[in-house]
């Protein structure tokens, strides 16, 4: 049987939370009832819009909604409403849509662990019924509204907790709560205490990380897959005046810094005391593609707040700032590449030139993951920057760290040994695909629409062999040696290419052994500051 979903989110978005053991009593999170409008973007531009509303009544709960999706996703919903009890299990569901253009029905009743479903289709209905757990949360593919039912279901979750999700009509899948952390939403109309929520999903395919921010209505405030791009933020949280601050050092101040055609926002942490310097070293941070906010919020921990507080106490100023189209920043990613976000880091080290209390001799850029790319292009176009710091960056070309990558996916799934040479060669071709701009035959649209960007193709056609010789600074390459994304030989890599430069200027490695890729050590502050007094 065909079933009705064949947006990208089938094989992307709803794939999304987990079974866990069936519960004897469910808990009664109560969330405040009301409406809201989601705004739904894909790499940056608005592609669709779903009006929610959650109602409360003396049976349960209701949940409904209508809205529409533009391609990739060619989704419209007609009338959508869901039904739990007071505690939370689901009774029933209709949904009406069409799924590019053509019209879908789907009629849903649940007992405590079956879901009976009548699914209509091009003028056919089938029926199909499903085990699930009891509990389960109830998620159509493209009805973001059922979301909400989600975040009232973290609102009582902890860390390591499982949940059940039922992707209906398909299958129950698993997700773990990875990490919950608080945030404030600041903006033009106040502030927000907010939590968001880390979770892994395991996919039958792969592990999907997805992100879930719920407010302290218990409602949902925005839901992100940050490998695909996509985001659904509430509207009165989706301006880009709206800031999710996880953490604020005692000496942070917001600054804005002009870019190319839109403004940069960040935050300046500064020493707590000049010991009588007027002007001191500075340091711009610069996080990888993802996560796009200042404080690089990563399985909770925000690394850089943490890492421009170290910074500052040891008497080094330090900018962060939100990437390019990503939090309060201004611009585009859907066009941007490794190479623009090394013009942002150059706009960066204008501004603080400017600054009376920055040592201009001693302005370093540290870039994480891929921003130490970024880093490495902009010190090799910028004279203006007197040192680069990589943290866990690649010294191996982009489509060779990529292919490395999938390949330690594929050594965590059980699969024949043709299965995975399937996948292998699969991967291949869209990485071959990518650069070339040729080649797409056989690969699925969904899988091309993910990859063919132009930032994936920037990182793929990334050779650090072609920008090492034109780099003339001293460089300093930490590796976070647990780190399971970038292995440690990579900084070792990295490493023989910047001591191969003629008149190679010093270069100098350390392997921090106790860090993985969120380099929460105080080690790394620390070699930071005791490099940069080399500088002087």
């Amino acid at each position: 049987m065909r079933l009705y979903c064949t947006a990208l989110t089938a094989a992307a978005v709803l794939a999304v939370v987990g079974t866990a053991s069936a519960q004897a009593q469910l808990a009664r999170p109560v969330p405040v009832a009301g409406d809201a409008v989601f705004g739904i973007y894909l790499r940056g531009t608005q592609v669709g819009r779903e009006q929610v509303t959650l109602a409360r009544t003396a049976s349960g709960w209701i949940i409904t909604s209508t809205g529409a999706t533009g391609a990739p996703f060619d989704f419209a919903v007609t009338r959508f409403e869901m039904k739990y009890g007071p505690d939370w299990q689901p009774l029933e569901m209709k949904l009406e849509a069409r799924s590019r253009n053509a019209p879908v029905t789907l009629a849903t009743s649940f007992g405590m662990t079956t879901a009976i479903n009548e699914i209509t289709q091009a003028g056919r209905t089938v029926a199909k019924e499903d085990q699930i757990s009891a509990g389960a949360i109830v998620m159509p593919n493209n009805v973001f509204a059922s979301y909400e039912a989600l975040a009232a279901r973290l609102s009582i979750a902890v860390v390591g907790a499982e949940l059940p999700l039922y992707v209906i009509p398909q299958a129950e899948v698993k997700a773990t709560v990875r990490s919950m952390t608080e945030q404030t939403l600041s903006g033009p109309a106040g502030t927000v205490p907010t939590r968001r929520f880390e979770l892994t999903i395991a996919n039958p395919g792969a592990a999907l990380d997805v992100v879930v921010v719920i407010d302290d209505k218990l409602r949902l405030v925005r839901f992100e897959i940050p490998s695909a791009g996509i985001v659904v933020a509430r509207e009165d949280a989706a301006s880009v005046a709206t800031r999710a601050q996880t953490t604020r050092n005692p000496t942070d101040a917001d600054v804005t810094i002009p870019a190319n055609g839109f403004t940069l926002a960040g935050t300046m942490t500064t020493p707590p005391s000049v010991a009588g310097r007027l002007r001191q070293p500075a340091v711009i941070l610069v996080g990888g593609r993802t996560p796009v906010d200042r404080d690089e919020v990563i399985d909770g921990v925000p690394v850089f707040a943490h890492l421009a507080k170290q910074l500052a106490d040891a008497g080094v100023l330090v900018l962060r700032y939100d990437r390019r189209g990503g939090g309060q920043s201004g611009g585009r990613t859907e066009s941007a590449t490794i190479g623009d976000y090394a013009d942002d880091i150059s706009a960066a080290v204008r501004w603080l030139s400017k600054r009376d209390d920055v040592d201009k001799q001693r302005i370093v850029v540290a870039g994480r993951a891929d921003g130490g790319a970024s880093a490495l292009i902009a010190a090799a176009r910028d004279n203006g920057i007197d040192g680069v710091v990589t943290l866990d960056a690649s010294g191996s070309p982009g489509a060779d760290l990529i292919l490395q990558q999938q390949l330690r996916v594929l050594d965590g799934l059980k699969l024949s040994p043709a299965e995975r040479q399937a996948r292998i060669d699969l991967q291949k071709k869209i990485q071959a695909a990518v650069a070339l701009g040729t080649g797409w035959e056989g690969v699925p649209d969904v899988m091309r629409r993910q990859a063919d960007t132009p930032w994936f193709k920037s990182v793929l056609t990334y050779e650090p062999a072609q920008i090492l010789p034109k780099v003339k600074q001293p460089i300093l390459i930490i590796q976070g040696d647990l780190d399971p994304y970038v292995p440690p030989a990579e900084a070792e890599r990295l490493a023989e290419l910047a001591r191969a430069r003629k008149k190679a200027p010093p270069t100098e490695v350390v392997h921090v052994t106790d860090a993985d890729h969120k380099l929460a050590s105080p080690k790394i502050a620390a070699a930071i500051a005791e490099w940069i007094k080399k500088l002087g």
